[in-house]
C-alpha cells in the first residue's frame, strides 16, 4: 500500500462523496417512497465495506430498494430466492464434469456478482444460509479445495420475513454477526403511500417496472474509490477509545448474554467513518458513532432471558448504555464529561474484516 492510501480524508474527496452518496441516494428514491433514512443506511453500508440485513414484513418495498441501488450503481447483480430446498452449492458455486475435455470445471453460483440479493434468506435451511458465511467475510469462496475470489465490490443485501411468519428460520448467531446493519422499512407513511398507489395502479399490470424510472448514475470504479477514501477519513484514540467503552459496557450489562463482539467495534467504526465522509466531513464524531450504533449492533446482542432477537429492546438498552458511557476528548464531540472508561484494547482483534 503506498503513502497515498495512508493520507487523511481531503476536503475535495469528503465532497466528492458526498456529492456520490447524495445523487445515489436521490436516484433510489424514485422508486422508494418516504425511505430516506433507509437508503441512507443501506448506502453507508456499501461504502463501509458492510452486509445489510433488511427484516420486515411481505410487500414494503424490500426487495425493490435492493434491485433499485443495484440498477443505480450499474453493477452486476445478482437474485437469488431462498427455499426450504434450496443448496449450498446453489450459492457458491460447484464442480461439473465436463464430458468433452474428461475433466471438472468450475460453475460459479450466484455469489460471483457485485451485489447479491438474498432474497427471504431465512426460508433456506441453516446449512443453506452458512455458505454465504466464508464469501461475506472473506470476499472469496472454497470449492473442493480451491479458493475462488470474489468480485470488487461485492455487497450481500439480505431480505427476511419476521421468525414467527410460518416456514422461516432463525439465522445463526455467527452469521447475523456478519451483516454489518439490520434494517426495517416498516409501512410507508399515508402521503408516501399515496403517491406509490396513483404511481403503480395508473397502468395495466403488464406496465414498465418502477426500476425502469432508475438509472444507473456511478461505476464500479466510483465505488471503489469511494470504499479507499471514506477508510481514510480522521478517527481520534478518544473516539476508538469511545468505541471499545460502548463494546465494553455491552459485555458487562445484567440484561445482554452475548454483547458485542470485536468485531461488532470494527463494523461501528467503519459505518461511522462513512456517514462522515456522506456528510462531506474529513473526521469521525461521536454522533456518527451514536447514529450507528442501534443498526450495527442491535441485531448481534444475545438478550436476558434468550430466544427470538428483540430489536426493540435491544435499541433501548443500547440507548441506556450511551447515556451511561461518557465521552471524552473525542474531536468535534460534546464537552468532556468524564474520563475513558474504556481499557486499552484493540478493537479489531479476532476480527478479519477488512482494516481501514
Amino acid at each position: 500500500m503506498d503513502t497515498a492510501d495512508h493520507a487523511p480524508l481531503s476536503e475535495a474527496d469528503a465532497a466528492w462523496v458526498h456529492t456520490l452518496t447524495t445523487d445515489l441516494t436521490g436516484e433510489v428514491e424514485k422508486v422508494i417512497e418516504g425511505k430516506h433514512a433507509a437508503v441512507r443506511s443501506i448506502i453507508h453500508c456499501l461504502l463501509a465495506a458492510g452486509h445489510v440485513l433488511i427484516e420486515d414484513v411481505p410487500g414494503v418495498g424490500k426487495t425493490m430498494l435492493a434491485r433499485a441501488l443495484a440498477t443505480a450503481l450499474d453493477a452486476t447483480a445478482q437474485r437469488l430466492q431462498f427455499t426450504p430446498d434450496l443448496l449450498p452449492g446453489d450459492i457458491t458455486g460447484a464442480s461439473i464434469f465436463n464430458q468433452a475435455t474428461r475433466d471438472f470445471e468450475f460453475r460459479p453460483g450466484a455469489v460471483f456478482t457485485h451485489i447479491l440479493l438474498a432474497d427471504e434468506i431465512n426460508r433456506a435451511s441453516a446449512k443453506t444460509q452458512s455458505a454465504l458465511l466464508e464469501a461475506m467475510e472473506e470476499h472469496a469462496v472454497t470449492v473442493d479445495g480451491t479458493t475462488h475470489r470474489l468480485d470488487d465490490p461485492f455487497m450481500v443485501m439480505a431480505t427476511a420475513n419476521p421468525v414467527e411468519m410460518a416456514g422461516t428460520f432463525d439465522l445463526p448467531e455467527a452469521q447475523r454477526d456478519r451483516f454489518l446493519m439490520r434494517l426495517s422499512l416498516g409501512y410507508p407513511d399515508p402521503g408516501s403511500e399515496l403517491r406509490m398507489l396513483r404511481t403503480q395502479t395508473t397502468s395495466g399490470p403488464r406496465a414498465d417496472s418502477p426500476l425502469q424510472r432508475v438509472r444507473p448514475i456511478a461505476t464500479t470504479t466510483d465505488i471503489a474509490r469511494a470504499l479507499a477514501l471514506v477508510c481514510r477519513a480522521h478517527t481520534s484514540e478518544a473516539l476508538l477509545g469511545y468505541v471499545v467503552a460502548l463494546a465494553d459496557a455491552t459485555r458487562r450489562h445484567s440484561e445482554i448474554i452475548m454483547g458485542a463482539s470485536p468485531r461488532a467495534a470494527v463494523h461501528l467504526v467503519r459505518a461511522a467513518k462513512a456517514t462522515a465522509a456522506c456528510d462531506g466531513r474529513t473526521y469521525v464524531t461521536p454522533q456518527d458513532v451514536r447514529a450507528n450504533l442501534t443498526e450495527v449492533w442491535a441485531h448481534r446482542l444475545h438478550l436476558v432471558p434468550s430466544g427470538p432477537v428483540d430489536h426493540a429492546r435491544a435499541a433501548d438498552i443500547l440507548a441506556d448504555i450511551t447515556g451511561t458511557v461518557p465521552v471524552a476528548g473525542t474531536h468535534a464531540g460534546p464537552a468532556p464529561v468524564g474520563a475513558a472508561a474504556a481499557q486499552p484494547a484493540a478493537t479489531g482483534r479476532g476480527a478479519s474484516a477488512p482494516e481501514c
